[in-house]
């Protein structure tokens, strides 16, 4: 874990300075979470805030320390889904993002080295963003815990409460949903897809 124990302990007891430090803590991660599950960078900060919220008013019913992260991993995708589901019944248009995010790029200095760098990291990060997003929901939450944010199956096991071998069946389905978006999207393009079949 990223705190001591007994901060837990006393942030669990209404310890407000506890939590502010757990908040610290996992501030970080939770933010990387949920940016890449909603993949709307200017309503990361609201989500977390409320992955927060309910920190702070079910802490009491956390069971033991040791099933703290798992149980906090599990705060966020709840947060992150119910995110999802409310920007589907508003049915935002995406073409003020694209323009947004068009501006932003225009803005830059493609001139630096600095730059060119972010721009081939910032490609690979879209790439992935985008393979993410021709699959289910679930698929793309499961993938981003596992090979993003780098879990491991035991972790992985506590989040979604079934056993190993059942984990490993939906991470290979998901892996393979991925390839076949990554497939298509290279015929459609003339790319290969050599780069993800290690994966």
């Amino acid at each position: 874990m990223l705190i001591e124990r007994e901060v837990l302990d006393k942030a669990r007891g209404g310890d407000d300075a506890a939590f502010n430090q757990i908040m610290q803590a996992y501030r970080k991660r939770i933010f990387g979470t949920i940016a890449r599950i909603i993949n709307r960078p200017q309503d990361v900060e609201d989500v977390a805030q409320e992955v927060f919220v309910r920190l702070y008013f079910s802490l009491k019913q956390l069971r033991a320390a040791e099933v703290f992260e798992p149980w906090l991993y599990r705060l966020t995708i709840n947060a992150s889904y119910d995110y999802l589901r409310r920007q589907k019944r508003r049915a935002d248009s995406p073409l003020a993002d694209f323009s947004e995010e068009m501006m932003l790029l225009a803005d830059a200095d493609a001139s630096t080295a600095t730059f060119q760098e972010e721009r081939r990291q910032k490609g690979i990060r879209d790439l992935m963003d985008w393979l993410f997003n021709q699959v289910s929901e679930e698929d793309r939450i499961l993938l981003t815990l596992k090979e993003v944010e780098g879990l491991s199956l035991k972790e992985l096991q506590e989040i979604y409460e079934v056993n190993e071998n059942a984990l490993k069946v939906r991470l290979f389905r998901a892996r393979q949903r991925v390839l076949r978006a990554y497939a298509k999207a290279g015929k459609e393009a003339g790319i290969s897809s050599e780069g993800l079949e290690a994966w």
